[in-house]
Order: structure tokens, then C-alpha cells, then sequence
């Protein structure tokens, strides 16, 4: 989940326009494994942080879809569907049988937070103020102090008058988040802070800041969440494990972000005054089961202020295990931000296990939607990849994820991000050893994948990848 992509994601130049079309043969020459490999420098590798489809009108899943929950594969020898040699596998399934937790893309039905000015459209807050009985200015003067000055109290509101600030405040900017605790991390760089919604959920986010290094300048990322707990049933992330209770609201992910603006105008950060630079959706939750609401709030956080943030689209990455409808849509949604494609395995034999979502959309599709992307919007895709020792961290692996992807163009369209994997309460998995890894990189390197490996933040307070599991023990 929380630590930033750190390859800084950017267009792809139109020169080098994909040749190659998902489906078909890739043409000669693309084929990484053609030429002998070759030594590559790992050092600066292995502890780097630097970092078109047609529109589905309607790209819901059913409940009956998300009811057929396909069977794991349980013959740990047999072929993987997408590479020709067999790979190492577990030992034993990476779930208990009998005990594997459901894939769950509808979230039960809670109530909804009261309407919140975030919630609603610009047109919409003009004619909410002007329901209450004042001119249509005053949305105007509401938006400049909740997005750009960051006043949430209202007596800081002083250009309204004193009898309509709090009348506007309870009618239009109820309580979305109470913060129950926080805990710092990084000699107080990094901040988890726990919120319990206004009905009892709990969910996390994850502010981090950076000093200026001689790669890169400072800059702030939030990791915020979209659901309470995620419904994606992931074996070795603690949210996944934890089920899904709700989706949140436009309104409750947009104020996890302003209220680490705040954080940060006031100097609360060790570093000074600032503003939030980048958004990362990988906090607790699967960002496009809840789509709706997460693309409403992207659109809050990059319109202009008075009506927005204003965030710049490319600021703001969102992270998918591979719901390949959304992908395709938010493809055409017209806003430049980044994606992340959790993968975790090349092979569908793994992955089915690893990333249970992988039975309903297999490696080969889920990677088409992210090529299509990367071609739509023209912003490079980052591909996730947790380090899970003696689970996918063989070199095998590694050579079969560079054919992967490479055989859908050498373009740049994507950058591979690995994770050494987080230690979770009663996991038996751990990461993968560093000559391991060292080595993964060096086979990705050597066929010409860019990649980093992730600098985890927040570890130590249960605030990085796969941790969040909202709990106020």
C-alpha cells in the first residue's frame, strides 16, 4: 500500500507510439530473452527509491459474478497458462483450503454519510447555498476557504457574515472524519493517522514526507484509503484479509487529503511549511471496486480552486489488482493521472493464489488493460510487484515477467516498482532475501525492464505495504 511509486511516472513521447497491438504476435526483435544476457550494474538497483480500449458504459460487476468465485488450481505441478516451462510452485496452497476468503466487488449496504459540500457539483453548491437563502457569491467564498485556504472552522470565515457561518457549516460541511490516533515514524516524517467515519468504520492514511536528495526535491505523498477493508482477499495483505465493510464517500477520501494539507500549511511536518504533492490510492481498499467515488474525488482534488485542490492529475497515482472494465474506463475518463497494476506474479498458476482477482481476469488481459492505458492517456504504468521469499522471487520468475511485458512493446509504457514484502500479525511469509532480490533485479535489468526497488516507509508503525488493517488497539 503506502509508500509512493517512486519512479516518477511521465508521458510517454508520441514517437515512440506502440507498434504492437495486444493479441498478436509481438515482431521480431522484441523478444528479451533473443540475445545472451548481459552483467548489469545492481547497486544503484537494489535500494533505489526514485523514483484504446471502446468505453464500457456500464462496467459494473454483478453480485452473480462476484458470487462465482472460480476454484484455485490445486495441482502444484501442472503447467502455467501463459509460459511454456513449468515454474516452481509452493508447496502448499497459499491459502488454507476450505478457508479462502471470497472475492467481494459489491460492498454491503451501510449508511451513507450526511452530503457533504465535497460531494456535491459546483452547480450543485451554488444551489445549496442559494436553498438556504443567500446570494450565489457565497459558494464561491466557501470553496476559496475550505480548498485553497484550508479554514475549516468557520469563524475563520470573516469576509461571511457572523450569523451565516455556522448555519452554512452544519448544513453543508457535516463531520466526515474523526481522527482516533496517529503514530510517527521516520523522526516524524511519516504519519498514520487512524479515522473512524460516522458509522464506527475504521480506515487509515499515510503522509510522508521526503527531503530534497541529489536525485530528486522534496516533496510530500498521502496515501490515502477508499474503502473500509477491501473485498480483494489477497493472502499476504493485512486490509484484504481484514474483508470489505464500505465503500467510502467522495467526501471522506477528499478529506483525508485536505486534512493533510492542513498538517502541512501549519508546519505540523518536521520540514517546514508545505502542500501535498503527490496522492497515491493504496491505502486500504481496492480504489476501482469503489469507482464512482474514487473518480468523483479525483476530479475534486484536480479541479481549480474555488471548485477543487487543485492538484495537478499527474500528482495522483491509483492502484488496481486488475479490474480489467475499469481499467479500460477510467482509461477514457480523460484524466491524466498514473496507474499502478499490482501483479505480483507473471504466471497465472501463482497469481490465481497470490492476487485472487487473477481467476476472473487472467495475467494476459489484466496486462493488455494496463498497455491500453499507458496508450490512452499516455502516462507510464507502474507495475507492483511484492517480493515474497520462496514464493515468486525466483529468477525464472523474473525472466518470464520482462517477457511479459516486453512483448507488448519497448516503448516505455511501463516501469516495474519491486516491494519487499511487509511482515503482517500471524503471517508466515517474510521477504525475500537481498542476494535474492539483488538477483531479481539484475535478470529484469539485463532484458531491459526498467526498475526500482520501493524505500518502505512507515513499517515500524504497521503504516506500510499491505499493513493497513485500521485497528484502534
Amino acid at each position: 500500500m503506502t509508500s509512493l511509486p517512486e519512479a516518477q511516472l511521465g508521458e510517454v513521447p508520441e514517437e515512440l507510439h506502440a507498434p504492437w497491438q495486444p493479441g498478436t504476435p509481438a515482431p521480431a526483435g522484441t523478444d528479451p530473452d533473443a540475445g545472451p544476457d548481459s552483467q548489469a550494474d545492481t547497486d544503484a538497483h537494489a535500494g533505489a527509491v526514485q523514483a484504446s480500449a471502446p468505453r464500457i458504459p456500464d462496467a459494473r460487476i454483478t453480485e452473480a459474478q462476484a458470487a462465482a468465485k472460480l476454484p484455485l488450481e490445486r495441482n502444484r505441478a501442472v503447467r502455467g497458462r501463459n509460459h511454456a516451462a513449468p515454474l516452481p510452485m509452493p508447496a502448499q496452497p497459499l491459502a488454507e483450503p476450505g478457508k479462502e476468503l471470497p472475492l467481494v466487488f459489491k460492498a454491503p449496504r451501510r449508511q451513507k454519510p450526511a452530503p457533504h459540500w465535497i460531494d456535491l457539483t459546483p452547480e450543485e453548491r451554488i444551489a445549496a447555498v442559494e436553498k438556504l437563502g443567500h446570494k450565489k457569491f457565497r459558494a464561491r467564498q466557501l470553496g476559496h476557504h475550505w480548498f485553497e485556504r484550508l479554514a475549516h472552522d468557520p469563524q475563520e470565515w470573516t469576509d461571511l457574515p457572523a450569523d451565516a457561518r455556522e448555519e452554512l457549516a452544519r448544513a453543508l460541511f457535516p463531520t466526515l472524519l474523526t481522527r482516533v490516533n496517529e503514530q510517527r515514524a521516520d523522526k516524524g516524517a511519516t504519519i498514520k493517522t487512524l479515522w473512524r467515519l460516522h458509522d464506527g468504520s475504521l480506515v487509515e492514511s499515510v503522509l510522508m514526507r521526503y527531503a530534497a536528495t541529489a536525485h530528486s526535491s522534496a516533496r510530500t505523498t498521502l496515501c490515502v484509503s477508499s474503502q473500509a477493508g477491501c473485498g480483494m482477499a489477497c493472502p499476504f495483505c493485512a486490509t484484504g484479509q481484514g474483508g470489505l465493510q464500505r465503500n467510502m464517500s467522495a467526501g471522506e477520501i477528499v478529506m483525508q487529503v485536505l486534512d493533510a494539507g492542513r498538517r502541512l500549511q501549519s508546519g505540523d511536518v518536521p520540514g517546514g511549511t508545505g502542500r501535498v504533492n503527490n496522492i497515491v490510492f493504496m491505502g486500504m481498499g481496492e480504489p476501482l471496486a469503489n469507482y464512482k467515488a474514487v473518480t468523483s474525488a479525483v476530479r475534486t482534488l484536480t479541479s481549480p480552486a474555488p471548485d477543487g485542490f487543485g492538484m495537478s492529475a499527474r500528482g495522483i497515482t491509483v492502484s488496481t489488482v486488475g479490474l480489467v472494465p475499469r481499467i479500460e474506463q477510467l482509461a477514457e475518463e480523460g484524466i491524466p493521472i498514473s496507474l499502478a497494476l499490482s501483479l505480483h506474479a507473471p504466471d497465472d498458476e501463482l497469481r490465481d493464489e497470490l492476487v485472487p482477482i487473477n481467476t476472473r481476469w487472467k495475467v494476459d488481459e489484466v496486462v493488455d488493460a494496463a498497455w491500453h492505458y499507458a496508450q490512452k492517456t499516455r502516462r507510464r504504468v507502474s507495475i507492483e510487484y511484492i517480493m515474497i521469499r520462496d514464493i515468486n522471487d525466483q529468477p525464472e520468475r523474473a525472466d518470464l515477467l520482462a517477457r511479459v511485458l516486453k512483448k507488448r512493446g519497448d516503448w516505455g509504457w511501463f516501469h516495474v516498482n519491486l516491494i519487499p514484502l511487509n511482515p503482517t500479525p500471524g503471517s508466515i511469509w517474510t521477504a525475500s532475501d537481498r542476494a535474492v532480490e539483488a538477483e531479481f533485479v539484475r535478470r529484469l535489468v539485463a532484458r531491459g525492464v526498467p526498475v526500482t526497488v520501493r524505500d518502505t516507509r512507515g513499517s515500524d508503525i504497521d503504516g506500510a505495504c499491505g499493513q493497513l488493517a485500521a485497528s484502534a488497539d
